[in-house]
Protein backbone atom coordinates (compact mmCIF):
# COMPACT_ATOMS: atom_id res chain seq x y z
CA UNK A 1 0.00 0.00 0.00
CA UNK A 2 1.55 3.81 -0.95
CA UNK A 3 1.53 6.43 0.77
CA UNK A 4 -2.12 7.61 2.21
CA UNK A 5 -1.30 11.42 1.57
CA UNK A 6 -2.27 14.01 -0.68
CA UNK A 7 0.39 16.86 -2.20
CA UNK A 8 -1.31 19.40 -0.27
CA UNK A 9 -1.20 17.11 2.86
CA UNK A 10 2.42 17.38 2.78
CA UNK A 11 2.35 20.77 2.06
CA UNK A 12 1.17 21.51 5.42
CA UNK A 13 3.85 20.36 6.56
CA UNK A 14 6.66 23.03 5.02
CA UNK A 15 7.84 25.40 7.62
CA UNK A 16 7.99 28.62 5.23
CA UNK A 17 6.68 29.37 1.82
CA UNK A 18 9.69 29.24 0.22
CA UNK A 19 10.55 25.73 1.66
CA UNK A 20 7.18 24.46 -0.33
CA UNK A 21 8.72 26.11 -3.62
CA UNK A 22 11.92 24.15 -3.10
CA UNK A 23 10.15 21.03 -2.25
CA UNK A 24 8.22 21.25 -5.28
CA UNK A 25 10.83 21.61 -7.37
CA UNK A 26 12.67 18.99 -6.16
CA UNK A 27 9.87 16.53 -6.78
CA UNK A 28 11.21 15.31 -9.96
CA UNK A 29 13.04 12.01 -10.14
CA UNK A 30 16.06 13.52 -12.28
CA UNK A 31 17.07 14.79 -8.87
CA UNK A 32 17.35 11.92 -7.10
CA UNK A 33 19.19 8.51 -6.89
CA UNK A 34 18.94 4.97 -5.08
CA UNK A 35 15.04 5.74 -4.74
CA UNK A 36 13.18 3.17 -2.71
CA UNK A 37 10.48 2.42 0.54
CA UNK A 38 8.66 -0.15 2.43
CA UNK A 39 6.05 -0.10 4.48
CA UNK A 40 8.03 1.60 7.24
CA UNK A 41 9.83 4.33 5.16
CA UNK A 42 10.64 5.71 2.36
CA UNK A 43 14.00 6.97 1.23
CA UNK A 44 16.53 8.12 -1.49
CA UNK A 45 19.87 10.67 -2.40
CA UNK A 46 19.40 13.77 -3.59
CA UNK A 47 22.43 15.34 -5.45
CA UNK A 48 22.67 19.53 -4.02
CA UNK A 49 26.27 20.73 -2.91
CA UNK A 50 26.97 17.17 -1.65
CA UNK A 51 24.63 14.11 -2.02
CA UNK A 52 22.24 14.05 0.98
CA UNK A 53 20.63 11.36 2.50
CA UNK A 54 16.97 11.57 2.95
CA UNK A 55 14.61 8.97 4.75
CA UNK A 56 10.93 8.79 5.98
CA UNK A 57 9.76 7.32 9.19
CA UNK A 58 6.35 6.17 7.60
CA UNK A 59 4.65 5.95 10.66
CA UNK A 60 5.03 9.26 12.07
CA UNK A 61 6.05 10.72 8.92
CA UNK A 62 9.19 11.64 10.55
CA UNK A 63 11.87 13.00 7.63
CA UNK A 64 15.37 12.95 8.54
CA UNK A 65 18.39 14.41 6.40
CA UNK A 66 22.07 14.75 6.08
CA UNK A 67 21.51 18.60 5.00
CA UNK A 68 23.11 21.62 7.09
CA UNK A 69 19.60 23.28 6.78
CA UNK A 70 18.39 24.55 10.46
CA UNK A 71 14.61 24.00 8.60
CA UNK A 72 12.50 20.90 9.50
CA UNK A 73 11.20 19.28 7.42
CA UNK A 74 13.53 20.99 4.63
CA UNK A 75 13.59 21.02 1.00
CA UNK A 76 14.63 17.29 0.55
CA UNK A 77 12.46 15.58 2.53
CA UNK A 78 9.12 17.99 1.19
CA UNK A 79 10.50 17.04 -2.22
CA UNK A 80 10.79 13.00 -1.77
CA UNK A 81 7.63 12.81 -0.35
CA UNK A 82 5.69 14.99 -3.07
CA UNK A 83 7.95 12.78 -5.18
CA UNK A 84 6.18 9.44 -3.60
CA UNK A 85 2.68 10.61 -3.30
CA UNK A 86 2.49 12.62 -6.86
CA UNK A 87 4.06 9.80 -9.13
CA UNK A 88 4.52 6.53 -6.84
CA UNK A 89 6.14 4.49 -9.83
CA UNK A 90 9.13 6.30 -9.73
CA UNK A 91 9.94 5.15 -5.63
CA UNK A 92 10.28 1.17 -5.96
CA UNK A 93 9.02 -0.90 -3.45
CA UNK A 94 12.22 -2.71 -2.05
CA UNK A 95 14.72 -4.13 0.41
CA UNK A 96 15.51 -0.57 2.42
CA UNK A 97 19.28 -0.29 2.95
CA UNK A 98 21.56 -0.69 6.29
CA UNK A 99 21.50 3.09 6.28
CA UNK A 100 17.86 2.94 6.95
CA UNK A 101 17.43 0.02 8.95
CA UNK A 102 19.98 1.61 11.34
CA UNK A 103 17.81 4.46 12.03
CA UNK A 104 14.57 2.77 12.14
CA UNK A 105 16.00 0.35 14.74
CA UNK A 106 16.77 3.25 16.97
CA UNK A 107 13.72 5.12 16.37
CA UNK A 108 12.07 1.97 17.41
CA UNK A 109 14.64 1.23 20.54
CA UNK A 110 13.34 5.25 21.69
CA UNK A 111 9.68 4.57 21.20
CA UNK A 112 9.71 1.15 23.35
CA UNK A 113 11.74 2.94 25.92
CA UNK A 114 8.98 5.65 25.31
CA UNK A 115 6.04 3.50 25.87
CA UNK A 116 7.58 1.39 28.72
CA UNK A 117 7.83 4.67 30.66
CA UNK A 118 3.77 5.24 29.62
CA UNK A 119 3.06 1.74 30.73
CA UNK A 120 4.97 1.82 34.15
CA UNK A 121 2.95 4.95 35.01
CA UNK A 122 1.39 4.07 38.42
CA UNK A 123 2.65 7.25 40.26
CA UNK A 124 4.96 6.77 43.69
CA UNK A 125 3.74 7.94 46.87
CA UNK A 126 5.33 11.52 47.72
CA UNK A 127 6.35 9.45 50.62
CA UNK A 128 8.09 6.63 48.98
CA UNK A 129 9.47 9.27 46.22
CA UNK A 130 10.93 11.33 49.42
CA UNK A 131 12.11 7.54 50.85
CA UNK A 132 14.65 7.19 47.87
CA UNK A 133 16.25 10.67 48.73
CA UNK A 134 19.00 11.32 51.31
CA UNK A 135 17.34 13.32 54.39
CA UNK A 136 19.60 16.28 52.98
CA UNK A 137 18.02 15.86 49.91
CA UNK A 138 15.01 15.66 50.57
CA UNK A 139 15.45 18.83 52.79
CA UNK A 140 16.72 20.64 50.45
CA UNK A 141 13.58 19.92 48.02
CA UNK A 142 11.11 21.12 50.80
CA UNK A 143 13.39 24.32 51.58
CA UNK A 144 13.10 25.12 47.80
CA UNK A 145 9.49 24.69 47.55
CA UNK A 146 8.39 26.99 50.65
CA UNK A 147 10.43 29.40 49.25
CA UNK A 148 8.76 29.00 45.77
CA UNK A 149 5.61 29.58 47.29
CA UNK A 150 5.81 32.61 49.43
CA UNK A 151 7.41 34.56 46.39
CA UNK A 152 4.10 33.67 44.14
CA UNK A 153 2.55 33.91 47.74
CA UNK A 154 3.71 37.52 47.59
CA UNK A 155 3.80 38.04 44.02
CA UNK A 156 -0.38 37.51 43.84
CA UNK A 157 -0.48 39.86 47.46
CA UNK A 158 0.44 42.40 44.46
CA UNK A 159 -1.32 41.81 42.01
CA UNK A 160 -4.94 41.65 44.20
CA UNK A 161 -3.79 45.09 44.92
CA UNK A 162 -3.32 46.52 41.64
CA UNK A 163 -6.26 45.32 39.92
CA UNK A 164 -7.98 46.55 43.01
CA UNK A 165 -6.15 49.85 42.24
CA UNK A 166 -7.51 49.41 38.29
CA UNK A 167 -11.46 48.84 38.92
CA UNK A 168 -11.18 51.65 41.68
CA UNK A 169 -9.65 54.27 39.04
CA UNK A 170 -11.86 53.19 36.60
CA UNK A 171 -10.85 51.21 33.06
CA UNK A 172 -11.00 54.91 31.64
CA UNK A 173 -7.51 55.83 32.45
CA UNK A 174 -5.88 52.66 30.70
CA UNK A 175 -6.23 53.88 27.49
CA UNK A 176 -3.75 56.63 27.97
CA UNK A 177 -1.41 54.17 30.10
CA UNK A 178 1.81 53.92 28.84
CA UNK A 179 3.09 50.18 27.88
CA UNK A 180 5.37 50.33 31.01
CA UNK A 181 2.23 50.05 33.08
CA UNK A 182 1.92 46.56 31.77
CA UNK A 183 5.33 45.39 32.02
CA UNK A 184 6.69 46.57 35.01
CA UNK A 185 3.35 44.28 36.61
CA UNK A 186 3.97 41.42 34.33
CA UNK A 187 8.43 41.58 35.46
CA UNK A 188 6.86 41.21 39.19
CA UNK A 189 4.95 38.32 37.98
CA UNK A 190 8.11 37.19 36.47
CA UNK A 191 10.39 37.18 39.42
CA UNK A 192 7.38 35.77 42.07
CA UNK A 193 8.22 32.85 39.74
CA UNK A 194 4.29 32.88 38.55
CA UNK A 195 5.14 32.94 34.34
CA UNK A 196 1.54 32.07 33.95
CA UNK A 197 0.27 35.18 35.55
CA UNK A 198 2.98 37.18 33.93
CA UNK A 199 1.75 36.08 30.40
CA UNK A 200 -2.06 36.53 31.31
CA UNK A 201 -1.09 40.63 31.93
CA UNK A 202 1.15 40.60 29.03
CA UNK A 203 -2.14 39.91 26.80
CA UNK A 204 -3.79 42.68 28.63
CA UNK A 205 -1.80 44.98 27.86
CA UNK A 206 -3.15 44.41 23.64
CA UNK A 207 -6.57 45.29 24.96
CA UNK A 208 -7.26 48.78 25.44
CA UNK A 209 -8.23 50.83 22.83
CA UNK A 210 -8.00 47.70 20.44
CA UNK A 211 -12.15 47.95 19.54
CA UNK A 212 -14.71 49.79 20.51
CA UNK A 213 -15.80 47.43 22.92
CA UNK A 214 -12.58 46.94 24.51
CA UNK A 215 -13.92 48.41 28.04
CA UNK A 216 -15.96 44.97 27.79
CA UNK A 217 -13.39 42.35 26.68
CA UNK A 218 -11.00 43.78 29.28
CA UNK A 219 -13.33 43.51 32.20
CA UNK A 220 -13.66 39.98 31.60
CA UNK A 221 -9.97 39.47 31.61
CA UNK A 222 -9.16 41.08 34.40
CA UNK A 223 -12.22 39.25 36.14
CA UNK A 224 -10.52 35.69 35.38
CA UNK A 225 -7.42 36.91 36.29
CA UNK A 226 -8.98 37.55 40.01
CA UNK A 227 -11.11 34.48 39.91
CA UNK A 228 -7.52 32.58 40.02
CA UNK A 229 -5.95 34.33 42.65
CA UNK A 230 -8.90 33.63 44.92
CA UNK A 231 -8.64 29.99 43.73
CA UNK A 232 -5.26 29.89 44.79
CA UNK A 233 -5.45 31.42 48.05
CA UNK A 234 -8.49 28.93 48.44
CA UNK A 235 -6.34 25.66 46.96
CA UNK A 236 -7.08 23.45 49.54
CA UNK A 237 -10.65 23.21 48.68
CA UNK A 238 -10.66 22.94 45.32
CA UNK A 239 -11.10 19.41 43.95
CA UNK A 240 -7.37 17.78 43.63
CA UNK A 241 -8.17 17.65 39.40
CA UNK A 242 -9.04 21.40 39.26
CA UNK A 243 -6.19 22.05 42.11
CA UNK A 244 -3.49 20.76 39.18
CA UNK A 245 -5.32 23.68 36.87
CA UNK A 246 -5.05 26.06 39.23
CA UNK A 247 -0.78 25.58 39.41
CA UNK A 248 -0.05 25.19 36.01
CA UNK A 249 -2.15 28.68 35.34
CA UNK A 250 -0.30 30.05 37.89
CA UNK A 251 3.17 28.97 36.45
CA UNK A 252 4.20 25.73 38.10
CA UNK A 253 4.97 23.39 35.34
CA UNK A 254 4.57 19.58 34.86
CA UNK A 255 7.86 18.18 32.98
CA UNK A 256 6.86 15.55 30.27
CA UNK A 257 7.82 12.81 32.78
CA UNK A 258 5.60 13.62 35.87
CA UNK A 259 2.90 13.76 32.75
CA UNK A 260 3.33 10.63 31.47
CA UNK A 261 3.67 9.09 35.14
CA UNK A 262 0.19 10.71 36.58
CA UNK A 263 -1.79 11.84 33.06
CA UNK A 264 -5.08 10.03 31.99
CA UNK A 265 -3.87 7.41 28.75
CA UNK A 266 -6.45 7.92 25.95
CA UNK A 267 -5.77 5.03 22.95
CA UNK A 268 -7.78 6.32 19.92
CA UNK A 269 -7.67 6.61 16.32
CA UNK A 270 -6.72 10.65 16.57
CA UNK A 271 -7.34 12.55 13.35
CA UNK A 272 -5.02 15.77 13.13
CA UNK A 273 -7.40 18.71 12.12
CA UNK A 274 -5.63 22.38 12.15
CA UNK A 275 -2.82 24.09 13.46
CA UNK A 276 -1.26 27.29 14.48
CA UNK A 277 1.74 29.10 15.05
CA UNK A 278 2.36 32.08 17.05
CA UNK A 279 5.45 34.06 17.77
CA UNK A 280 6.82 34.28 21.22
CA UNK A 281 8.84 36.33 23.43
CA UNK A 282 11.85 34.30 22.20
CA UNK A 283 10.58 31.88 19.70
CA UNK A 284 7.48 30.20 18.40
CA UNK A 285 4.74 28.52 19.92
CA UNK A 286 2.85 25.72 17.47
CA UNK A 287 -0.94 24.41 18.26
CA UNK A 288 -1.85 21.12 16.84
CA UNK A 289 -5.61 20.51 17.56
CA UNK A 290 -6.75 16.57 16.95
CA UNK A 291 -9.89 14.61 17.33
CA UNK A 292 -10.66 11.40 18.42
CA UNK A 293 -13.21 9.24 16.46
CA UNK A 294 -14.17 6.62 19.29
CA UNK A 295 -13.92 8.87 22.56
CA UNK A 296 -14.52 12.34 21.04
CA UNK A 297 -12.16 13.85 22.78
CA UNK A 298 -10.52 16.80 21.61
CA UNK A 299 -6.92 17.30 22.24
CA UNK A 300 -4.14 19.92 22.11
CA UNK A 301 -0.23 19.49 21.32
CA UNK A 302 1.73 22.25 22.16
CA UNK A 303 5.46 22.61 20.72
CA UNK A 304 7.48 25.46 21.22
CA UNK A 305 10.90 26.30 19.39
CA UNK A 306 13.51 29.01 20.54
CA UNK A 307 16.31 30.94 18.56
CA UNK A 308 14.74 29.83 15.19
CA UNK A 309 14.86 26.26 16.04
CA UNK A 310 12.59 23.71 14.28
CA UNK A 311 9.47 22.19 15.91
CA UNK A 312 10.42 18.94 17.30
CA UNK A 313 7.93 16.99 15.60
CA UNK A 314 5.92 17.17 12.55
CA UNK A 315 1.59 16.85 12.39
CA UNK A 316 0.63 17.01 8.86
CA UNK A 317 -2.95 18.02 8.72
CA UNK A 318 -5.75 16.50 7.42
CA UNK A 319 -4.20 12.51 8.33
CA UNK A 320 -5.63 10.39 10.83
CA UNK A 321 -3.63 7.28 12.78
CA UNK A 322 -4.44 5.18 15.63
CA UNK A 323 -2.15 6.57 18.75
CA UNK A 324 -1.66 6.75 22.44
CA UNK A 325 -2.33 10.27 23.89
CA UNK A 326 -1.36 11.12 27.45
CA UNK A 327 -3.18 13.84 28.88
CA UNK A 328 -1.92 16.52 31.24
CA UNK A 329 -3.82 16.52 34.75
CA UNK A 330 -6.43 18.72 35.25
CA UNK A 331 -10.39 19.31 35.53
CA UNK A 332 -10.92 18.71 31.89
CA UNK A 333 -7.94 17.45 30.36
CA UNK A 334 -7.53 18.89 26.86
CA UNK A 335 -3.67 19.51 26.42
CA UNK A 336 -1.50 15.76 25.79
CA UNK A 337 1.43 14.33 24.48
CA UNK A 338 1.61 11.51 21.72
CA UNK A 339 3.61 8.49 23.34
CA UNK A 340 2.98 6.15 21.16
CA UNK A 341 1.71 5.52 17.18
CA UNK A 342 -0.34 1.99 16.84
CA UNK A 343 -1.54 1.97 13.05
CA UNK A 344 -0.73 3.55 9.13
CA UNK A 345 -1.29 6.98 8.49
CA UNK A 346 -4.11 7.72 6.02
CA UNK A 347 -5.87 10.97 4.47
CA UNK A 348 -9.14 11.70 5.97
CA UNK A 349 -11.59 11.21 4.32
CA UNK A 350 -15.12 10.40 6.05
CA UNK A 351 -16.73 12.48 8.34
CA UNK A 352 -16.19 13.25 12.27
CA UNK A 353 -17.33 13.86 15.09
CA UNK A 354 -19.12 17.21 14.98
CA UNK A 355 -21.20 19.82 16.55
CA UNK A 356 -24.35 19.34 14.67
CA UNK A 357 -25.48 23.13 15.31
CA UNK A 358 -23.77 26.62 17.11
CA UNK A 359 -25.54 25.76 19.98
CA UNK A 360 -24.87 22.65 20.70
CA UNK A 361 -21.08 23.60 20.46
CA UNK A 362 -22.02 26.69 22.79
CA UNK A 363 -23.59 23.73 25.33
CA UNK A 364 -20.40 21.88 24.78
CA UNK A 365 -18.10 24.51 25.42
CA UNK A 366 -20.57 25.68 28.68
CA UNK A 367 -19.92 22.08 30.26
CA UNK A 368 -15.83 22.30 29.98
CA UNK A 369 -15.94 26.08 31.12
CA UNK A 370 -17.70 25.05 34.18
CA UNK A 371 -15.64 22.03 35.69
CA UNK A 372 -12.15 24.36 34.42
CA UNK A 373 -13.28 28.66 33.81
CA UNK A 374 -9.85 29.82 32.01
CA UNK A 375 -10.02 27.60 28.83
CA UNK A 376 -9.74 30.35 26.25
CA UNK A 377 -9.61 28.59 23.32
CA UNK A 378 -11.86 25.53 22.19
CA UNK A 379 -11.49 23.07 18.95
CA UNK A 380 -15.11 23.80 17.15
CA UNK A 381 -15.98 21.42 14.98
CA UNK A 382 -19.87 22.03 13.09
CA UNK A 383 -21.58 19.99 10.49
CA UNK A 384 -23.12 21.65 7.42
CA UNK A 385 -22.76 25.30 7.86
CA UNK A 386 -22.22 27.97 5.01
CA UNK A 387 -19.59 30.29 4.57
CA UNK A 388 -20.62 33.97 3.63
CA UNK A 389 -19.76 37.56 3.60
CA UNK A 390 -21.67 40.87 4.56
CA UNK A 391 -19.85 43.58 3.88
CA UNK A 392 -16.46 43.86 5.83
CA UNK A 393 -17.56 40.70 8.24
CA UNK A 394 -17.42 36.98 7.20
CA UNK A 395 -19.36 34.59 9.07
CA UNK A 396 -20.43 30.69 9.33
CA UNK A 397 -24.08 30.19 9.25
CA UNK A 398 -25.76 26.68 10.56
CA UNK A 399 -28.93 24.57 9.30
CA UNK A 400 -30.41 27.05 12.43
CA UNK A 401 -29.29 29.87 10.41
CA UNK A 402 -27.19 30.61 13.52
CA UNK A 403 -23.71 32.78 12.88
CA UNK A 404 -20.36 32.93 14.43
CA UNK A 405 -17.96 35.45 12.58
CA UNK A 406 -14.54 34.46 11.52
CA UNK A 407 -11.71 36.33 12.81
CA UNK A 408 -10.39 37.31 8.97
CA UNK A 409 -12.06 36.92 5.25
CA UNK A 410 -11.53 33.58 4.10
CA UNK A 411 -11.63 33.05 0.05
CA UNK A 412 -10.48 29.63 0.34
CA UNK A 413 -13.08 28.59 2.64
CA UNK A 414 -15.74 30.54 0.69
CA UNK A 415 -13.89 28.69 -3.14
CA UNK A 416 -14.07 25.02 -1.34
CA UNK A 417 -17.70 25.04 -0.14
CA UNK A 418 -18.92 26.49 -3.48
CA UNK A 419 -21.68 27.96 -1.48
CA UNK A 420 -22.94 24.43 -0.51
CA UNK A 421 -22.95 23.22 3.04
CA UNK A 422 -19.49 21.21 4.13
CA UNK A 423 -17.86 20.17 7.65
CA UNK A 424 -16.02 22.85 9.33
CA UNK A 425 -13.19 22.79 11.49
CA UNK A 426 -12.28 25.93 13.55
CA UNK A 427 -10.43 27.64 17.09
CA UNK A 428 -13.07 29.72 19.32
CA UNK A 429 -11.39 32.28 21.07
CA UNK A 430 -14.75 33.75 22.72
CA UNK A 431 -15.00 36.05 19.84
CA UNK A 432 -14.26 34.84 16.79
CA UNK A 433 -13.49 31.68 14.83
CA UNK A 434 -10.49 31.16 13.46
CA UNK A 435 -10.47 28.49 10.24
CA UNK A 436 -8.51 25.72 10.81
CA UNK A 437 -9.99 22.67 8.21
CA UNK A 438 -13.06 21.74 6.43
CA UNK A 439 -14.04 18.11 4.38
CA UNK A 440 -15.80 18.54 1.40
CA UNK A 441 -15.95 15.74 -1.27
CA UNK A 442 -14.15 13.34 0.76
CA UNK A 443 -11.32 15.36 1.28
CA UNK A 444 -9.87 18.04 4.33
CA UNK A 445 -8.47 20.29 3.03
CA UNK A 446 -6.35 22.52 5.32
CA UNK A 447 -7.19 26.25 5.86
Amino acid sequence: MGIQLTADQVLTMAPDASSSAAGKKLANAKNWKNLGQSPEALWGECQGSALYQVRVDLSSLTIQCSCPSRKLPCKHGLGLLLLAVNTPSTVPTTEPPEWITAWLAKRAATSKRKEAKTEAKEPASSESDAGRLNSKQAAAQKKTAEKRLSQVTMGIDRLDLWLNDIVRNGLGKLETQPAKFWASQKALMEDAQAKGLANRVARMADIPNSSPDWPEKLLAHLGQLALLTQAFRRLDQLDPALQEDVRQLIGWSLKEDEVIMRGEKVTDNWLILGQTTEDEDRGRSQRTWLLGTTSKRQALLLQFSFAGAAFAEQYPIGIQQTADLVFWPGAAPHRAILTARRGDVSAITESFPTAETIEDFFEEMATTLAHQPWRDRFLCTLHNVIPFCTGDQWYICDSNNQMLPLVEEHWKLMALAGGWPVDFVGEWDGEALLPLGMLADHKYHAL
